[in-house]
């Protein structure tokens, strides 16, 4: 699966109807008409994107949206609904984090306390994060511990195949725009902290 295909799912994913559960029984339905190596390939795109989403510019914004809580699980949960909001939002929240005061979801959450959210509304979705290993498993006839092993082997072989050497190109890398104004003004910090 190149980036074009990832990202094609991913635009697709963010415009279905329905509950999380429903679109993700929708994401596995287009990997099981594939083959394993497949969901393997699916799973590597997946975490290359997210891996880009680990700035100190998110972490902040993620802490701001949440009220000042991120811990590292809840960070790698919010990369996952990032990508899954599809390329566009993604590309824009990467270049500019006060891009998520645009994203409905988020603006949804303003002015309502944590524990008003529902699970659902979090801006965070781990299970996107195990839907390839489930169709691997389902594809190879290994719903086991052995498929759980085979499909992280495979997936460490990709990764291995598709990773670049790192090049030093005397540039130092587009910095990332760090303030949120838009952002603070819809998840003020709280009094005293």
């Amino acid at each position: 699966m190149d980036d074009e295909t990832f990202w094609a799912l991913m635009d697709e994913l963010s415009r279905r109807p329905g509950e999380r559960h429903e679109r993700l029984e929708w994401l596995r339905g287009r990997l099981r008409r594939g083959r394993a190596s497949g969901a393997v390939e699916f799973q590597a795109c997946l975490e290359a994107a997210c891996a880009a989403v680990d700035t100190e510019a998110l972490w902040r914004a993620v802490r701001r949206i949440e009220g000042g809580l991120c811990s590292d699980d809840g960070f790698d949960y919010f990369a996952l609904w990032l990508v899954a909001q599809g390329r566009g939002t993604y590309a824009a929240v990467l270049a500019d984090p006060d891009a998520l005061a645009d994203v409905a979801e988020v603006r949804a959450l303003a002015g309502r306390h944590l524990r008003e959210w529902r699970d659902d509304e979090w801006p965070e979705w781990e299970e996107l994060d195990h839907v390839a290993q489930e169709v691997f498993g389902e594809l190879t006839g290994q719903d086991d511990d052995g498929g759980q092993e085979a499909f992280h082997k495979a997936l460490d072989a990709v990764q291995e195949a598709s990773a670049k050497p790192e090049e030093d190109t005397g540039t130092a890398p587009a910095a990332v725009k760090a303030a949120t104004p838009r952002l603070d003004a819809l998840f003020p910090a709280e009094a005293g902290s």
